[in-house]
């Protein structure tokens, strides 16, 4: 009985894993555009994937959810912050959308929209986060902050520091 709960389990857990794809699951893909310097954070918008340059030719690429039509932007910045399991206050933007918002949801709190940890990103009010709703990485979803996998946050919380360069790209 234990032997072919076992199986039925790792069964399981090869079929929902199958069923992910590599399209959804972060990897290593070449990437050399020389203008980019290793270390450097690259999101692509309309790829909805973030890149993390390693200095080989290749890249981290992670799926995310980027900024719905209107609430996205372009440009650098740097990681100002790193954080894990961050506490959340909506931005007014937010909070005038959704008035029933509290003023702020502790971080660990399964409603918190950051998810297991944050990177906030200087010049603004975004962050690089993990999310509360998975089902939103791939999409068209924030206020302009970037959502990944909570797994693939905490991955590339570990990879990066404090003054990371950061490029948004269409």
């Amino acid at each position: 009985m234990f032997g072919k709960s076992v199986w039925r389990a790792a069964t399981l857990g090869a079929l929902a894993a199958a069923l992910v794809g590599t399209a959804e699951a972060r990897e290593v893909v070449p990437y050399g555009d020389g203008m980019v310097a290793p270390g450097s954070v690259v999101i692509s918008i309309s790829q909805r994937r973030l890149y993390l340059v390693n200095g080989d030719g290749t890249a981290i690429r992670y799926p995310v959810a980027v900024g719905r039509p209107g609430k996205q932007w372009l440009g650098a910045t740097q990681i100002d912050g790193k954080y894990v399991a961050p506490a959340w206050s909506p931005p007014a933007e937010v909070k005038r959308d959704n008035p029933r918002l509290p003023n702020l949801i502790a971080g660990g709190s399964p409603r918190n929209p950051m998810g297991a940890a944050a990177m906030t990103l200087a010049g603004g009010q975004y962050a690089i986060h993990g999310t509360n709703r998975p089902s939103s990485v791939g999409t068209f979803a924030s206020y302009g902050c970037v959502r990944m996998y909570n797994q693939d946050v905490v991955d590339l919380y570990g990879r990066v520091t404090v003054g990371t360069q950061v490029y948004m790209t269409r």
